[in-house]
């Protein structure tokens, strides 16, 4: 791998990793905002919320997801996989369910029980803006965690 090659891929990985932690980390939208293309797209699958530009991204962020970070909210990095372009990060979430995540499960009031659910990232990346994110649930076991 040349040298310009692991500089791009560091550039992928560094984007990334800062937009998460402005997020979920240090809740601050207009650090992670910095970091979109103007016509960056941002989608938790299956619940469908995000947004089809950077101004509808800001918003969901600012309005939906910030406000809702569970307290106590951790990842850990099962794998990444990541080349020039696009980053593709295994996570294992935790959390207790102390509040009601529009962006993840819509309409399903907080419940106090601890979460375990997998996620994979699918983040696309041009000239150090993200392009895309797009993140997918294991609904089904986060569903059967807070309800059970």
């Amino acid at each position: 791998m040349t040298p310009a090659i692991q500089v791009l891929i560091r550039e992928v990985e560094r984007a990334w990793d800062t937009f998460w932690a402005a997020v979920y980390t240090d809740r601050d939208v207009g650090a992670a905002v910095a970091l979109l293309d103007p016509a960056a797209s941002f989608v938790d699958v299956p619940a469908m919320t995000g947004g089809n530009d950077r101004d509808q991204v800001a918003a969901h962020l600012a309005e939906v997801v910030v406000p809702s970070v569970p307290a106590d909210l951790a990842r850990e990095r099962v794998s990444r996989t990541v080349d020039t372009r696009r980053l593709v990060d295994e996570l294992r979430w935790t959390f207790t369910h102390d509040r009601e995540l529009p962006w993840l499960l819509p309409g399903t009031p907080p419940s106090g029980r601890s979460v375990r659910v997998l996620a994979v990232s699918v983040v696309a990346v041009r000239n150090g803006r993200i392009t895309s994110v797009r993140t997918l649930w294991d609904v089904d076991r986060l569903r059967h965690q807070v309800t059970a």
